[in-house]
Parts: C-alpha cells; sequence; structure tokens
C-alpha cells in the first residue's frame, strides 16, 4: 500500500501524522510511504531523516492526495483537503464530525473511508487513539489557565498557587476523565485549590484514591456545577460524549456571574464547546472576552507541543495503520470491532450513530456499509 503524510495546514498545527520511525515500522512491513516537505520540521524531523526511514519526498500535497491509497493526517482534513479525497481512498485522522456539519458533507461527498481517531475503541473499554492527545490537553489546560490569568492577559490577575499569606486560585474542572485526572494533576502540583465535578461515582472515587485531600471530587448536580463554577479562577471543560457534541454544562447566564476576569479553558471544543459562550479559537488568537471573562478554546491545543504529541500520538495509532495497510482497510476493519468503531464514513454513508444522530443523516451500521 502507498501511505501519504501531507503537511498539516490547520493554523499553528505542527504536529505531523507519522515520525520517521513510524515510517521505518510502515516500509519494513513492506509498504511505501510518502511524505510531504517540510512536514516533519514542527517536531523537528527533516526530509532528510525521512529518507533514511525510507520515505519519497514530495513537494506538492495534492501530489500525495493523488498518489496514496491512505492518507494519515493528525487534524480534521481542512475544506481544500476534502476537495482532494476519492472514493475508495482512506482517511486515517482525527475528524471530529459531530460539531462540523460542512466537513461531514465533503467527507461524505468524497467517498472515501473515513476512520477517526476520537472513536477507535479498545478491549479494555476507553478510547486509546484519543488518550494521548486528552492527557496532553489537560496538561496544557491548567498552564493555558494560569498564564490568561495574569492581569496582562485579560485575567484578574492572581498566581495559581499563591504565596504564604494568600489564598492560591481556585480551579474547578468539569469531567474527571482523562483531560481531568490530567489537569488535576499540574492543577495540584501548582499548589491550586482544586475541585473535580464528575457524575460518575467511579470516577470520583478514582480522584480520591489518587489525590487524597489534594482535590476535592464532587458529585457533578446542577446546584454544584453553578456554585463551584461561579466561584472559580479558572474553569477547565473536559467532558466528552463519544463521537457527540459535547453538552452545554456551563450556560451564558453563568458565565454572566463570575468574578471578572477568570478564565474558562473549553476542551471541549473540538466536539462542540461545553460553555454556552464557546467558539473555536487558534493559537494565533487563542482567546476572547465574554462579559469579562476570559475564554480560551483553542481546537487544537496538543499542536502548541508538537514533538510530545506527535510522538504519543504515533505510539497508539501506529499499529492500526500498519493493520489497515496489511490487510487493506475493508478486511482489517472487519476483523477488528474496536478498529470498526472508528469508521465514521464510508462511500457516502454515516457509519457513526452520535454523528448521523446529531445532524441528521441516516445511520448505516459499519458492517453494512462494509457488506
Amino acid at each position: 500500500m502507498l501511505v501519504g503524510v501531507p503537511k498539516e495546514i490547520k493554523n499553528h498545527e505542527y504536529r505531523v501524522g507519522m515520525t520517521p520511525s513510524s515510517v521505518q515500522e510502515m516500509v519494513a512491513n513492506g509498504h511505501s510511504v510518502v511524505v510531504q516537505k517540510n512536514a516533519g520540521a514542527g517536531i523537528g524531523a527533516s526530509d532528510a531523516d525521512y529518507k533514511s526511514s525510507g520515505a519519497s519526498i514530495i513537494d506538492d500535497a495534492a501530489d500525495i492526495f493523488a498518489k496514496a491509497d491512505m492518507i494519515v493526517k493528525v487534524k480534521e482534513p481542512q475544506p481544500a483537503e476534502c476537495a482532494m479525497l476519492r472514493e475508495g481512498q482512506i482517511l486515517y485522522t482525527y475528524l471530529h464530525l459531530a460539531p462540523n456539519p460542512e466537513q461531514t458533507k465533503a467527507l461524505i461527498a468524497s467517498g472515501a473511508a473515513c476512520i477517526a481517531y476520537e472513536t477507535v475503541t479498545a478491549p479494555q473499554g476507553g478510547l486509546p487513539l484519543l488518550a494521548p492527545m486528552s492527557k496532553v490537553a489537560g496538561r496544557l489546560a491548567i498552564q493555558a489557565g494560569a498564564h490568561h490569568l495574569e492581569q496582562p492577559q485579560g485575567g484578574l490577575g492572581k498566581l495559581v498557587g499563591g504565596v504564604p499569606g494568600v489564598a492560591p486560585a481556585k480551579i474547578t474542572i468539569i469531567g474527571g476523565g482523562v483531560v481531568g485526572t490530567h489537569a488535576a494533576h499540574i492543577a495540584v502540583g501548582m499548589g491550586a485549590d482544586v475541585w473535580v465535578l464528575d457524575r460518575n461515582p467511579n470516577v470520583l472515587e478514582s480522584h480520591w484514591e489518587q489525590f487524597g485531600r489534594s482535590t476535592n471530587a464532587i458529585y457533578s448536580t446542577a446546584a454544584a456545577l453553578e456554585e463551584h463554577v461561579l466561584s472559580a479562577d479558572i474553569v477547565v471543560g473536559g467532558v466528552l460524549i463519544p463521537g457527540a457534541e459535547a453538552p452545554k454544562l456551563v450556560t451564558r447566564e453563568m458565565i454572566k456571574a463570575m468574578q471578572k476576569g477568570s478564565v474558562v479553558v473549553d476542551v471541549a471544543i473540538d466536539q462542540g464547546g461545553c460553555f454556552e459562550t464557546s467558539k473555536a479559537t487558534t493559537h494565533a488568537e487563542p482567546t476572547y472576552i465574554v462579559d469579562d471573562v476570559v475564554h480560551y478554546c483553542v481546537a487544537n491545543m496538543p499542536g502548541a507541543v508538537p514533538r510530545t504529541s506527535t510522538y504519543a500520538l504515533n505510539n497508539v495509532t501506529l499499529p492500526h495503520a500498519i493493520n489497515i495497510a496489511n490487510k487493506g482497510y475493508k478486511q482489517a476493519l472487519l476483523d477488528d470491532e474496536h478498529l470498526r468503531n472508528g469508521l465514521n464514513v464510508i462511500s457516502g454513508k454515516v457509519t457513526e450513530k452520535a454523528v448521523a444522530e446529531d445532524l441528521g443523516y441516516d445511520y448505516v451500521p459499519a458492517l453494512d456499509a462494509l457488506a
């Protein structure tokens, strides 16, 4: 199989779909890889590094899309990339379709087989191809929140950890999953007053076992959510419904009632965001202000630390990529129900139920679409 790795074109996106070592593994399995010129610059991987790993370097993304059987990316394809996809081609990347009807429409029209990292599952449960980036984003959320809490950034001018004699900042984390756990790690390390809200008793128990009295794990009722959002200096939104648009848990009225200069960080923005006032931003212009509350809603947060993110991502995406290349996508999907859960669109059909329900398409089970 010919595998293509184009350079990412989303604003300030420095990750790359395959590292040189991943290319080497793919080539060792008997496949060919073409990489766009300078695609790995953001992770410190030169074209020479890719060549020494067995890849060919191509200048133009259009040539890669035209030649490759499988396109391996990181972020969702931009409109120009969607237009280059073709019938029967494999797209293997993050998609986040539920809040993006235009991208969904374009992928349906392409006829390609579109496998989304974020809905691939594992035998033991969870979303293993999403988890590494959720870990990175959770940790970055606290860094971003702390930075934008500074007064020159529009924040109220409070040091997250405080100092002796002065109280630390209160950080409320909505959702105690992968994002929430890793956000809590950093928040605790910085000395913040940390509150984690979740509706799953097992998650709350896990937080208690992991952090003890370093955090406060609270069952998330409407009353508790309002109380701890309104009293927070930083609020991190880390809720997730796999494949579906994120629920709007924090209302516009709650934002309006927050203290002036507080900060909200919406890690769920890839799936539409969990704050009613959220809108996607970029690393070029990461924040905006609504009712005197600073909003950080960057849709590709891990792109800011591409060396960490790319290698962490390749650790989990590469085995499936090799499996797809070795067997062909149809057989690979038929053989592995967990990879099959990643199939969102194929031959003009929507095979992810949450996406179909959110965007009003007919849902076609993956096995039926493959047949």
